[in-house]
């Protein structure tokens, strides 16, 4: 199929803007989010004010993205996006307070969960809205729609790692032969990580995970994770100067970056305040940066799917410091953004399917010769 001409913004001028249906019962908040929608001229809002009419809308035409809200009196979010998931799939965007709640829906398959605002707070009302059109553009670019992806410059210097910490070698030490893991995703990226942890056993080299997501449900999701009977690794939230050790996956907060630092012969994980990398807090391009500095060619780094080009150029770092570099492959990804720009930038040494992956990096474990794997 031939592609179309795009405008200098990036947009083509033959599309027709996206649908978004919007479910919420309260007239009010309906309204407020159609107009934040709207100021993004890639999407059209429709609304409607519960499960049951936005079914018989779905009966005459269907929408790139539905943004639904949890809390509805004849049927909740959850259940409604359970009947959808069944019957006729599609790009989701919660929107819901409850942490417990939006893990669920993401495990469900909801595409992207926002934390609610507080629409009194005006003061943070634009960086919510920013979120939200985010949020549903990654949605739509999951359900395949034709949208572009609007990306701030990656030379501009308040995007890019530096603004956290410098780039700089790595550099051996005498000793030093623990190895670990750094993982990198986005849109997706719940039942990626699910059935990633799932392929290690017990004694697996640690682990330190930057997920998106909001800040309020990074704590839920750990502990969700933490449950999973399938994963056999412990699973926790990140605490500040915490020790990178074998059977331990940790999972860096929101609203904070981590940076991984030597700590004797092994590794610690580093809370950092900052500014957003790659459009991201926590990054991916941040934490991979500083596993590449701080495990050099003792670390495997691992980009699955998600939308942007966080964690694309602190990969390319991983590698040229010697360490095991893998993308997901395109077929098993949900948004294959992250992955792609990684494997155009050279950074990935192996492209993988997802369900390879944790073999592959165990196999590299096992070997002695650790910077010439692949």
């Amino acid at each position: 199929m031939a592609r179309r001409e795009l405008h200098p913004s990036g947009r083509s001028p033959q599309s027709e803007p996206i649908e978004v249906l919007v479910v919420d019962d309260s007239a009010v908040v309906r309204q407020r989010l159609k107009s934040i929608i709207e100021s993004d001229p890639r999407f059209r809002v429709v609304l409607a004010s519960d499960p049951y009419e936005a079914v018989a809308m779905l009966s005459k035409s269907v929408p790139g993205v539905i943004l639904l809200d949890v809390e509805m009196p004849r049927m909740d979010g959850l259940t409604f996006l359970g009947k959808l998931m069944r019957q006729h799939p599609m790009p989701v965007v919660l929107c819901t307070a409850q942490a417990e709640r939006a893990v669920t829906a993401l495990e469900m398959g909801a595409m992207e969960v926002i934390a609610k605002p507080n629409w009194n707070d005006t003061s943070r009302m634009s960086e919510w809205s920013q979120g939200l059109i985010e949020s549903i553009t990654n949605a739509a670019r999951a359900g395949r729609a034709p949208i572009s992806e609007e990306r701030t410059p990656s030379t501009d210097p308040r995007h890019m790692a530096d603004a956290i910490l410098p780039k700089l070698p790595y550099t051996s030490r005498a000793g030093a032969t623990e190895r670990m893991i750094a993982v990198g995703v986005s849109t997706g990226g719940v039942q990626a990580l699910q059935q990633l942890l799932a392929g290690f056993p017990k004694n697996s080299p640690g682990i330190v995970i930057v997920q998106h997501m909001p800040a309020a449900f990074t704590a839920a999701f750990a502990q969700r994770l933490n449950n999973d009977p399938r994963i056999e690794m412990e699973v926790a939230l990140a605490r500040q100067h915490e020790q990178i050790r074998h059977g331990r996956a940790l999972i860096v907060p929101g609203d904070v970056h981590g940076v991984v630092r030597r700590a004797g012969t092994g590794y610690r994980v580093e809370l950092v305040e900052g500014p957003p990398v790659c459009r991201h807090k926590p990054s991916v391009e941040v934490l991979f940066r500083s596993t590449a500095q701080a495990a050099g060619p003792y670390a495997a780094g691992v980009i699955m799917t998600g939308m942007g080009d966080d964690g694309a150029g602190g990969l390319l770092e991983m590698r040229e410091s010697g360490g095991l570099t893998i993308a997901q492959n395109e077929a098993t990804c949900v948004v294959f953004g992250m992955p792609r720009e990684a494997i155009r930038r050279g950074a990935a040494k192996a492209v993988l399917p997802l369900d390879a992956i944790a073999a592959s990096i165990l196999a590299w474990n096992a070997s002695s010769d650790v910077g010439t794997w692949y």
